[in-house]
């Protein structure tokens, strides 16, 4: 049977006055003893013995109505179970008394951080890169937290604050793993990979966090918890074809930045030999307008500086 979370309805009370109630409830019995001994001295003994049951009664009483105390801090919650049925949730921060025989189990509402460590996938064309994650997540679900799954790895762990459990971490690391791996099997490293596709894992952004955002809710809602933001914050080939696409991506910028330079300096040449006739500085038939354009070129395109010859004769000598 599915069953959600729901806020306890029983017996639920400041814990203040039961407090100092209780605590005159000892004095009481104090009182009580003294009467037993003096019985006992005075050689009453019917008396005393009536007495002395009482006593033991009323101090068994007393014991089980301190089980009944809880502290519950801000963002915190407690779990409470009656002999193995859940009763319901106590979300309020302060100091209540409840049933004594109700179990109590303490968890935690308050965000948490989860670096995942890079781990190594294959992309969508198959490269092996190294992503990670870092991820905030909080339990919105008391009874799923508690019940809908088992983790007994992170339920012996102990945070070193105020002793209380951290739930489900092992559960949450192995399903965002999980969802790492699928969301990076999904899209290339990067989009000059796939030309086809604009969006890649190395441009994404936003749209890459948005999306294992929403992978990880998928995943983790079943344990009642809920990703606030998770986002990539390591990105890079794996070590073993690191220098090998170094090198491409360099070959790629290379390429990228000689076509600008060519379409740059096709512009210029074009332009000088329109002033040149525009203005009727300079008549020049086609074989020296070749040579023109390709000297201009050279200078223009060549990673060295040009070294000019000086022509001291005439233009055809």
């Amino acid at each position: 049977m599915n069953t959600n979370e729901r806020i306890f309805s029983g017996v639920k009370c400041n814990g203040i006055p039961v407090l100092v109630g209780n605590i005159a409830f000892c004095i009481a019995l104090i009182l009580l003893f003294a009467v037993v001994v003096n019985s006992i001295i005075s050689e009453n003994e019917a008396l005393g013995v009536a007495l002395l049951i009482l006593f033991f009664v009323l101090l068994i009483v007393n014991c089980i109505f301190w089980a009944g105390f809880v502290r519950i801090e801000p963002n915190e919650a407690i779990v409470l179970l009656f002999f193995g049925k859940y009763r319901g949730t106590i979300k309020d921060d302060g100091y209540f008394w409840v049933h004594p025989f109700l179990t109590k189990k303490h968890l935690t509402l308050r965000a948490r951080n989860l670096d995942v460590e890079p781990i190594k996938v294959n992309d969508k064309q198959g490269n092996p890169i190294m992503i990670g994650q870092v991820l905030v997540w909080r339990v919105v679900d008391t009874y799923k937290a508690s019940f809908d799954i088992d983790d007994h790895q992170s339920d012996v762990k102990i945070d070193n604050v105020g002793g209380k459990m951290r739930v489900y971490e092992n559960f949450v690391k192995v399903q965002s793993d999980a969802a790492l791996r699928s969301v990076a099997g999904l899209y290339a490293y990067d989009s000059s990979d796939n030309e086809d596709e604009k969006l890649s894992l190395r441009s994404g952004g936003e749209e890459i966090n948005d999306f294992l955002e929403k992978q990880l809710n998928e995943r983790l809602s079943i344990a009642g918890i809920e990703v606030m933001e998770a986002r990539v914050n390591y990105l890079a080939y794996a070590p073993e074809i690191a220098a090998v696409m170094l090198r491409r991506q360099q070959a790629d910028a290379i390429i990228s930045a000689r076509e600008k330079i060519v379409d740059g300096a096709v512009g210029m040449v074009k332009h000088a030999l329109a002033k040149l006739s525009e203005e009727q500085i300079i008549e020049l038939d086609d074989e020296r307008k070749a040579a023109m354009v390709s000297n201009l070129l050279v200078v223009l395109c060549s990673d060295e500086h040009a070294q000019p010859v000086i022509n001291a004769g005439t233009l055809y000598n």
